[in-house]
């Protein structure tokens, strides 16, 4: 099985990561797809969003970031057969400090996704709000990268930041013969009731261009009554306007990347 890796960042919070993690992993079974979700969050939300009680498991992703846990024990089964998920805690003092000790410090994540890549067709990590070294982990294992962007003002800010870390990425990436993509630039939580929203989708189109997916996240209340109940959207409410907006998400990106 061929593997995509993709990481959802933009050290913004409130954007819509999580949000997009899940459904997006929801969405991607639709199309009988094998989905590894990886909460690399400190708030542990992907973890509890996909019906996951925080004190159920033993072991979760930044055990295995401080190489106290093998990745593949970490894994955690869901009630979906295509989901498995890779959890987070919300405890994790000094997780940076631990990481910055390992003189494989970039890679530590790109290392042991090796051993159980081969069985999934998509990886999807839902990235902290920050550009410190575990979201540089996450990039340095991925493939490429979604990045949500709230249709709201001030959207651009911080964009400049991103773009640059995902550079020096690239960099790093490229000694080993490998690349780092941006497969999209994701428009979430438009309300469609208000022409301000719509000015920054045009604001993001303009500079980013064709690396603007063609659909756009509407804001819909059934998204927050989802999480509310510990599943994706696109199971909770199947034919609300989120639910059908992610699963032709799932499409786009699987008719850019296979």
């Amino acid at each position: 099985m061929n593997s995509i890796v993709i990481s959802i960042a933009n050290q913004k919070g409130g954007v819509g990561k999580t949000t997009t993690a899940i459904n997006l992993a929801s969405s991607l079974t639709y199309l009988d797809k094998k989905v590894l979700l990886i909460d690399l969050d400190y708030q542990a939300n992907a973890t509890t969003c996909m019906g996951i009680n925080r004190g159920s498991f033993k072991n979760s992703i930044f055990d295995c970031l401080t190489e106290e846990a093998v990745l593949s024990e970490a894994i955690i089964k869901t009630e979906n057969p295509l989901i498995d998920v890779l959890p987070a805690r919300t405890v994790v003092e000094g997780i940076e400090e631990k990481i910055i000790a390992n003189s494989n410090r970039d890679f530590i994540l790109h290392t042991q996704l090796k051993l159980v890549k081969d069985n999934y067709d998509y990886i999807l990590i839902d990235c902290p709000p920050s550009l410190g070294f575990v979201t540089i982990n996450a990039m340095v294992a991925s493939d490429g990268i979604i990045i949500p962007v709230q249709c709201e003002f001030l959207a651009m800010d911080g964009l400049t930041q991103l773009l640059n870390t995902i550079r020096l990425v690239q960099a790093k990436k490229k000694v080993n013969r490998e690349s780092l993509t941006i497969y999209g630039v994701l428009l979430t939580m438009l309300d469609t009731r208000s022409s301000s929203g719509f000015q920054v989708v045009n604001e993001i189109k303009t500079y980013f261009g064709e690396r603007v997916f063609q659909t756009i996240i509407p804001r819909n209340v059934s998204c927050s009554n989802a999480t509310f109940y510990g599943v994706p959207v696109t199971e909770f409410s199947p034919k609300s306007k989120s639910s059908i907006s992610y699963r032709q998400l799932a499409k786009e990106v699987t008719s850019r990347h296979g």
